[in-house]
């Protein structure tokens, strides 16, 4: 008898493997519960007032649920990962770029993670961060080479933990300020503008908000899906920018580790930022095993183990080097997930043939000249980049495929005349 591949790496999750609301709410929080989010949040509050640093933040994370709203309502509708679904719009080959690239990025920030929750511990304890690294990536990749159950059961454990350690940490912030009073009267003494923080919302978690279907195709519903999605990037996204940015008005320091060293809660802030990092190092690693899966046609759980040692062996260079060049790929994300939705929504009106039934072109050229053309737009056009990003490509897509489309029906018009006359 064939075994079931429980991760669907290569096609549609049927309806009898789809999973509850809470499940998905719980992937998709420990997705949004990272510590890096809780730096760019230091990052803003150094540079905004309060109230500033508010309404970017809700700004901001309501455009990210929207954007990751939508593209979980395809991911539960069709069954698909955001690999599988490229390549409806890019053509099975041209899809392979785009899994590429997502698969690079995210292998990437698993090592930079992994050094993340490595080096503040070898500081505390003197073991050798190597040796910190080495055991962290080998557990990481262990539980996300079990797929979405152990995802959920490290989720359920983090999230809340997290969320207490957060609001401990708030709750003393604020009293070592003298009240809530003094922090909304607060005001920065260095000047951030508001489209370079608006900026930095969007762009800290865009990237990884491009590969919500390969979580949210569990989703038994479509509503459950694009609500648990919503809730944890308006929510408990906006949790970790609050828990980071108080922190840091009242500290000085945006370096969360550093603020609750200073807040004497570095044990506890061990344990659960450990934790915190462990969630999303699993989503992020899961997320790079089912795009090599795509290209390769290899096992997710045999991708999840090269990645994984990859991202262990190169942690700490990632850590001190790759950062900036995430950044960069990052910028070159949102594109594709913009013209995902482009395709499904405006072009072929929220509804696409059976994954088992289609048979795709192998390279959607007018797909791949509208994510340069995103990426372009993110880089040069005024405003904000992200959004830029996701504006600029889904309308190149949308017009570039409506401008062939018409040509075509031109040429066969011009055809069918010349035959009538000859």
């Amino acid at each position: 008898m064939k075994k079931v591949d429980t991760d669907f790496s290569l096609q549609a999750v049927p309806q009898t493997h789809r999973k509850n609301f809470w499940h998905t709410l719980v992937v998709m929080l420990g997705l949004t519960f990272f510590s890096a989010s809780m730096w760019s949040g230091g990052e803003l509050g150094q540079g905004l007032s309060f109230t500033q640093f508010m309404l970017i933040v809700l700004a901001g994370n309501l455009i990210l649920g929207i954007y990751t709203g939508a593209l979980a309502y395809m991911a539960s509708k069709t069954g698909l990962s955001t690999h599988l679904l490229a390549r409806y719009a890019f053509g099975e080959k041209g899809s392979y770029i785009s899994s590429f690239m997502l698969a690079f990025t995210q292998i990437g920030w698993f090592g930079v993670g992994t050094a993340m929750f490595a080096v503040p511990v070898q500081k505390v304890t003197g073991i050798d961060v190597h040796i910190l690294i080495a055991i962290a990536g080998i557990l990481m990749t262990c539980t996300a080479f079990f797929g979405m159950k152990a995802i959920v059961v490290i989720g359920f454990i983090a999230v809340p933990l997290i969320s207490i350690l957060g609001s401990t940490s708030v709750v003393k912030a604020i009293q070592s300020m003298g009240g809530m009073e003094e922090l909304f009267g607060y005001e920065p003494t260095q000047s951030l503008g508001l489209a370079a923080a608006l900026t930095i919302c969007i762009g800290s978690f865009i990237s990884a908000g491009t590969l919500t279907p390969d979580f949210t195709r569990f989703s038994r519903k479509k509503s459950s899906a694009v609500i648990a999605t919503v809730i944890a990037f308006f929510i408990g996204n906006t949790l970790m920018f609050v828990f980071g940015a108080v922190g840091s008005i009242a500290t000085g320091q945006a370096d969360i580790s550093e603020v609750m060293f200073m807040q004497n809660l570095m044990v506890p802030a061990i344990i659960v930022l450990g934790l915190n990092i462990w969630t999303t190092n699993d989503n992020a690693l899961y997320a790079s095993g089912l795009g090599l899966s795509n290209i390769t046609k290899l096992p997710r759980k045999k991708m999840v183990i090269i990645n994984g040692v990859a991202g262990t062996i190169a942690a700490l260079w990632l850590y001190n080097h790759f950062v900036g060049f995430l950044n960069i790929l990052g910028s070159t994300l949102p594109p594709i997930g913009a013209i995902i939705l482009a395709d499904f929504f405006i072009l072929n009106r929220a509804h696409y043939k059976a994954f088992k039934e289609m048979t795709f072109k192998n390279i959607n050229l007018i797909a791949i000249v509208a994510w340069i053309f995103g990426i372009v737009a993110a880089a040069l056009l005024p405003g904000i980049p992200p959004i830029n990003a996701l504006i600029g490509s889904a309308i190149a897509h949308v017009a570039g495929t409506k401008a062939v489309e018409w040509v075509s029906r031109k040429q066969v018009t011009i055809s069918q005349t010349e035959k009538v006359e000859s």
